[in-house]
C-alpha cells in the first residue's frame, strides 16, 4: 500500500503538475483556513459553507483541510496521490454546489450570475496527471519510495 501512495516517476512532469495545482491552491486555502490574502479565516468560510451554502460542517471542515494542507502536501510532493484524489472529489463537489448553473466560462467581465465550471475543471485535470504520475522529481515521496526500494532490496538478499 506504501508503494502504490508514495510511488513515482523522477521526472518533470509530476513537478509540474503538482506545483501548478499547489501553489494555485494555496491562496485559496490561506483565505480559508487563515484569512490572509482577503479571505474570511476558519470560521468565516466555515459560516458560509455551512450557513449559505448548507453543507455538513464535516464536509465544509473537509473542503478547507484539503485546500490547506493539500496545496501544501503538494507544493512538498508528500503524498500527492491521495491529495490529488481528495481535491478531485472537492471540485467535483463544488462544481455541483456552486458552478453547474453558471456555465462553463469563468467570470472575467462580470456578466455571469457566478463563476462557471471551467476553472474547477482544470485543477480536476491536473489533480489526475498527478494522480497517475505521482510527484516527481524534488518530492518527498520521491525520497520515501527510494527508502522503501532500498529496504526491499536489503530483504530480498536475505
Amino acid at each position: 500500500m506504501k508503494n502504490k501512495i508514495f510511488s513515482t516517476h523522477n521526472d518533470w512532469t509530476g513537478l509540474v503538475t503538482r506545483l501548478s495545482i499547489g501553489l494555485i491552491l494555496f491562496p485559496h486555502g490561506a483565505q480559508q483556513m487563515l484569512g490572509i490574502f482577503g479571505g474570511y479565516g476558519f470560521s468565516g468560510t466555515m459560516g458560509f459553507l455551512t450557513d449559505t451554502l448548507h453543507l455538513p460542517w464535516f464536509i465544509s471542515f473537509l473542503v478547507i483541510t484539503v485546500e490547506f494542507f493539500g496545496s501544501i502536501a503538494l507544493v512538498t510532493g508528500f503524498a500527492s496521490r491521495v491529495w490529488s484524489i481528495a481535491i478531485v472529489v472537492i471540485f467535483i463537489g463544488t462544481i455541483f454546489t456552486a458552478h453547474i448553473g453558471n456555465g462553463f466560462f469563468m467570470n472575467w467581465y462580470g456578466t455571469q450570475k457566478g463563476e462557471g465550471s471551467e476553472y474547477a475543471l482544470l485543477v480536476i485535470g491536473l489533480s489526475i496527471a498527478t494522480l497517475i504520475n505521482g510527484s516527481g522529481k524534488y518530492s518527498i515521496d520521491n525520497i520515501i519510495f527510494k527508502g522503501y526500494k532500498r529496504q526491499g532490496e536489503l530483504f530480498k538478499a536475505f
